[in-house]
């Protein structure tokens, strides 16, 4: 969300920022309803303020005795208090008004973030490992010899529908082993605190996150209002909701493994085949909530601990900053992180890490009180897979790959799989 009081003071600034993003002129509706709203609330206050100076005039009038000027002072009195009553029913609506105006816009970009319409603007500023030159056709994930009995796609779609999988045997505890591998890196390494955290939430949570109003096309609500989260970033964020904490409770670094849950409403047609791009999913998410003047920092310290967990993994992979068409609506800037799939030739996204600046703050009401004292301010919100599971699953099968269908796993998993090396072309870890 936006502070109205900086589009009042520099309107042009604010419609050159959404610009870049494809908003144009919005600061216009804004102000006219805002002028609108503030008008109200002055005209009420006025009212306000007759209709107390009438009823102080009352009572002197009925102790005088003066029925006919106390007849007209309490009529008054009824005019003015019917007067306040429908002004402040219209401030109040212009106030849902602009706050629905101001919810629906997206973020305003960093100045170093690059002008875009879509991925092929994004910019690439980090690449590690070189991807693996294979003597034979590498596969796509989900038709690698030994994956094939642990990953059903057609028991699913029983179950289900589309994009849903059913894991099992070696492979399913490889991907338990990734998520395990993941926690206990961002946890004893990186200095996250881990939090387990529900996967339902109500409405206000969606909202203070920003994947409401917007986006709600997208995520699953439930027939009694809550909604499944597409994301930790929901809840993890929205600790601080309506908080105002001291400055040295900053910065908090949370990360939590959960389930996950995406309509893909804007994604058909795309990545149908394998288990790339499914309605339920898991992924470790971490969560920065910082002080304003530490947020770029940690937007690259965050970005750092996602990388590694790759690297640990022996994934190639490139970084990109996405340039402003291709960005979320809550980031100010954005770095995906792409890890090298052979069996598509390809480098496919696996974390998004976000800086939001203070514009999720806004949406929560979440501040912190300076240590030197002052006026509360508002806090500083980051985000970013740590990763996501399903798709690092995919990254180890297709770069492991062996010609006769097996696949060998990464070390960093062995303390997970007992000392296992190998998913065997017959689905067995041995």
């Amino acid at each position: 969300m936006h502070d109205i009081r900086a589009i009042r003071e520099n309107p042009a600034a604010f419609d050159a920022a959404l610009a870049r993003r494809g908003n144009s002129g919005a600061s216009s509706e804004i102000l006219k309803l805002d002028e609108a709203r503030r008008a109200r609330i002055h005209a009420s206050e006025t009212a306000q303020a007759d209709q107390n100076r009438a009823s102080k005039e009352v009572g002197a009038a009925k102790a005088k005795g003066d029925e006919v000027e106390f007849e007209r002072l309490r009529a008054l009195v009824g005019e003015k208090k019917a007067e306040v009553a429908a002004m402040q029913a219209e401030s109040k609506e212009l106030d849902q008004q602009l706050t629905d105006l101001l919810m629906g816009l997206p973020n305003l970009p960093h100045d170093d973030v690059p002008e875009g319409a879509d991925e092929e603007d994004n910019v690439e500023i980090h690449r590690w490992g070189t991807p693996k030159a294979f003597d034979f056709t590498p596969k796509e994930h989900f038709e690698i010899d030994g994956v094939k009995p642990g990953m059903d796609f057609e028991t699913a779609a029983k179950l289900s529908g589309s994009r849903f999988v059913v894991l099992s045997g070696g492979v399913v505890r490889i991907h338990r082993a990734l998520a395990q591998f993941m926690l206990d890196t961002h946890i004893e390494e990186n200095g996250l605190t881990e939090t387990w955290t529900p996967v339902l939430v109500r409405s206000e949570m969606m909202y203070g996150t920003g994947q409401l109003p917007k986006f709600g096309e997208d995520s699953y609500e439930t027939t009694n209002g809550w909604w499944l989260v597409p994301t930790a970033e929901v809840t993890l964020t929205n600790i601080v909701n309506g908080l105002t904490v001291e400055e040295s409770y900053l910065p908090r670094r949370y990360v939590a493994h959960t389930q996950c849950f995406r309509s893909e409403a804007g994604s058909a047609g795309k990545d149908t085949s394998g288990m790339l791009r499914q309605h339920q999913f898991e992924k470790v998410e971490m969560v920065s909530v910082t002080h304003p003047d530490k947020s770029d920092e940690e937007h690259a310290r965050m970005t750092d601990c996602a990388q590694g967990i790759l690297e640990r993994l022996g994934l190639p992979y490139r970084t990109v900053v996405l340039c402003t068409g291709d960005m979320g609506a809550g980031a100010r800037r954005t770095h995906d992180i792409e890890v090298w799939l052979p069996g598509q030739d390809s480098y496919r996204e696996i974390s998004s890490v976000s800086v939001c600046g203070d514009f999720q703050a806004r949406r929560m009401n979440a501040r912190f009180r300076p240590e030197g004292g002052g006026k509360p301010e508002f806090l500083h919100t980051l985000n970013g897979s740590g990763l996501a599971v399903g798709r690092c699953l995919i990254a180890v099968l297709e770069n492991g790959q062996q010609a006769d269908g097996s696949v060998v796993l990464p070390e960093a998993l062995l303390p997970y799989l007992r000392g296992k090396t190998v998913l065997g072309a017959d689905g067995v870890l041995v």
